[in-house]
């Protein structure tokens, strides 16, 4: 039996099929609008899963990389303070050297006093060194400062509790350096000892008797330097890794939800063209009038 094919049944048929190709239009310009070929997890769910994953390791990575540029920042900060420590020290043993020498008259002995002093001072200032309000040699102490500027007391908690960023998964690194390890602290300080030399020489005595220690404070700070350089080192190589991973994953990103430009300029025009061809079709179609059926 054939079925009857009524006029109204051809008309909802041909506007059915308009409403398809200006559907399947209006998204091809809407991927090439917003150049995106997901925008909803309809669209493609294992690509949308794909693009939920890859977005989440964007996320961490960029968290790491945040991470890693701010241990740098501490590192570079204990550095700085290590390498001028150093330079003090050096410069701490030439006086007290210099001081050995019995023909010093008082008035020699009390300036190169007052150097050491100074010298001091300057160390107490790169030892209590902070980076964004935090004491670099103290760990997570919140004391304020790393040293008491009187009694040369540490503040901080010596080998515990040492301030560590995440630079990958599985990788956290020491940005932080052990103050008390490096300068000591209280009477067996560099900063007891240099007060000492500097008593010695206006007493008259031989202040190179204190050049033992200076040595050993200036091998904890040499060590200090190397420990802190080398976990610099980790980190910088760590922020070169993370940048690539990123490119990675946004190459990686784009391969799942960017479209390719010229296919989908190709696609549209397609689907105008059958747009076109349907609406001349339709036209035809819906052409006869009431007047055409009561010929």
């Amino acid at each position: 039996m054939i079925p009857r094919v009524t006029q109204q049944t051809v008309q909802r048929q041909t506007l059915a099929n308009l409403q398809g190709n200006l559907s399947a239009m209006a998204a091809m310009q809407g991927q090439l609008s917003s150049g995106k070929k997901i925008t909803a997890p309809s669209d493609d769910p294992a690509g949308a899963s794909d693009m939920l994953r890859l977005r989440s390791e964007q996320r961490t990575i960029a968290q790491h990389s945040r991470n890693a540029a701010d241990g740098s920042s501490w590192l570079t900060t204990v550095d700085t303070a290590m390498s001028s420590s150093l330079v003090q020290m050096r410069r701490a043993r030439d006086l007290v050297v210099q001081g050995g020498d019995g023909a010093l008259g008082p008035v020699s002995r009390e300036a190169l006093a007052t150097e050491l002093e100074g010298i001091k001072n300057s160390l107490l200032e790169q030892a209590n060194a902070t980076y964004l309000g935090r004491t670099v040699f103290a760990g997570t102490s919140n004391a304020g400062v790393a040293f008491d500027p009187t009694t040369y007391a540490f503040t901080g908690v010596p080998g515990a509790a040492p301030v560590e960023r995440r630079v990958g998964a599985t990788t956290t690194v020491r940005v932080d350096s052990d103050g008390q390890s490096v300068f000591g602290a209280g009477t067996t300080s560099v900063f007891a000892l240099l007060d000492s030399a500097a008593a010695t020489l206006r007493a008259g005595g031989d202040p190179t008797v204190h050049l033992n220690a200076l040595d050993g404070h200036m091998n904890s700070m040499l060590t200090e330097i190397a420990a802190a350089g080398s976990r610099h080192d980790q980190v910088l190589t760590a922020i070169t890794s993370l940048e690539s991973q990123d490119l990675d994953v946004k190459s990686m990103l784009s391969g799942v939800e960017d479209i390719d430009l010229a296919k989908t300029i190709m696609e549209l025009q397609m689907q105008q063209v059958a747009y076109q061809g349907a609406l001349g079709a339709a036209a035809k179609v819906i052409q006869p009038s009431l007047q055409d059926f009561l010929r």
